[in-house]
């Protein structure tokens, strides 16, 4: 039972991860600060999409929902969880290379109204 729950929790945070890497610029606009973990962080979970490496968080949650007596899954977090649902082929080179893209072009847009905003509020 606690592996489970320990699972669960992995899931919760990596899930929380995944987001942050995606949405976490628009909290940098609200809180400039956040820019110095989220740049960093937008930038492994880009990397991860580009280079085909496996989040660590993705091995842990599957060892721990083996030993806690469920079958586990095979691939990663994006394709078990997201992939699965919105892409029921299956996780391709192509779709990585297209969401390591999409977190790019976003927070690049996040942190150019930033720039811009930060920029305007100097000159007034």
């Amino acid at each position: 039972m606690w592996f489970r729950g320990a699972a669960d929790a992995v899931l919760v945070v990596h899930l929380a991860f995944v987001l942050f890497v995606v949405l976490g610029g628009f909290l940098a606009l609200r809180w400039p600060r956040v820019a110095w973990v989220h740049l960093p962080v937008a930038t492994y979970g880009a990397t991860i999409e580009f280079v085909g490496f496996t989040c660590p968080l993705t091995p842990l949650e599957i060892w721990l929902r083996r030993r806690g007596g469920e079958a586990g899954y095979t691939g990663g977090f994006i394709e078990h969880y997201v992939t699965a649902t919105l892409y029921p082929t299956g996780l391709t080179r192509e779709i990585q290379l297209v969401l390591g893209t999409a977190v790019l072009v976003l927070n690049a847009a996040v942190y150019f109204a930033w720039w811009r905003r930060r920029r305007r509020a100097r000159t007034l």
